[in-house]
């Protein structure tokens, strides 16, 4: 019994689905047809059966552009996009190389115009290639060494100031011992025409970033804000170089002398380029300017007589 309602029930599906085959051939051959005959009602009639089917036929052929221009959309924004980030790279890349060659520029400038101004030194600029860290010592490594001149004990400087001391020359490059090295000693007198006190500057263990100017007596002439250059004595460092200013002032342990805590002239956590002074010749003194004679009082300045003197002689 069972199967015979299935198979009835298949017998109505497909009855249907014949009726629909019959329906739309029918329909397709009268909308084929609609320019050949007048049939008003049968073409109202076509019309109205297809109309759906045109809808969604138009609908769905609008999705399918409006999809594929969309992809096509995002296509072409992918690829802009990657081009604009390799474009934005290779900027930025050469906005760094820039800068770097601006910042070198200004470095290399600035050591030409100390070059021509200290005219007593012959110098030879390096560029450091190394450093040592320990907090016992402090070294640097230029790229230069005796193939060029250089020489141990050749002192080391910047525009800024005094940077150190070779200690030991290669063929092509050297190290040079900072004054911040507990171990290095440099002769100095405060530039102040006051007060011209000397004293030893070295490093400081407990203070690694600011050396410390010693043997200065307690009662000195030593004052916040002095500026402490090379002594000359010794005859390592010529004279005249600025060490630093006097940060601070404190008493050793004795109590007997002053310790003046300094602030470098040099930066040394951005030394990049130096100067190695190979020969070194004191500057040239002034002229000496004859000082303004009163009227009647002159004197010849190649004997020392008056000149009023010398007339009155002529005339006897």
């Amino acid at each position: 019994m069972s199967n015979r309602v299935r198979r009835d029930k298949e017998d109505g599906r497909k009855g249907w689905a014949m009726v629909f085959v019959v329906v739309s051939l029918f329909c397709i051959i009268f909308f084929a047809a609609r320019g050949r005959f007048q049939a008003p009602v049968s073409s109202q009639a076509v019309s109205l059966v297809l109309s759906p089917f045109q809808q969604a036929t138009d609908w769905v052929a609008n999705e399918i552009r409006y999809v594929t221009s969309v992809v096509w959309e995002v296509s072409t924004l992918y690829e802009q996009n990657k081009m604009l980030r390799n474009e934005v790279e290779q900027l930025r890349g050469i906005n760094l190389q820039a800068n770097e060659a601006l910042a070198e520029n200004e470095r290399l400038r600035t050591m030409i115009g100390y070059q021509h101004s200290a005219r007593q030194f012959d110098l030879v600029a390096a560029r450091v290639i190394g450093r040592e860290s320990e907090t016992w010592s402090s070294m640097i490594v230029i790229d230069r060494g005796t193939l060029n001149g250089i020489q141990n004990d050749m002192p080391v400087v910047t525009p800024q100031g005094l940077v150190g001391r070779v200690v030991e020359a290669g063929p092509n490059s050297s190290k040079v011992q900072l004054i911040l090295d507990p171990r290095s000693s440099v002769g100095t007198i405060v530039q102040r025409a006051e007060s011209r006190v000397t004293g030893i500057v070295q490093g400081d263990m407990d203070n690694p970033t600011m050396p410390q100017m010693v043997n200065i007596p307690k009662n000195a002439d030593v004052v916040e804000g002095d500026v402490i250059v090379t002594s000359g004595f010794g005859g390592i460092y010529p004279k005249g170089i600025i060490v630093g200013l006097v940060s601070s002032l404190k008493n050793d342990d004795g109590g007997l002398l002053k310790i003046g805590v300094l602030e470098s002239a040099v930066d040394f956590q951005k030394l990049e380029d130096v100067m190695v002074i190979t020969a070194s010749r004191e500057a040239p003194p002034e002229p000496i300017k004859p000082p303004v004679q009163t009227p009647g009082t002159e004197t010849d300045p190649v004997t020392g007589e008056r000149i009023a003197d010398q007339k009155a002689e002529g005339q006897k």
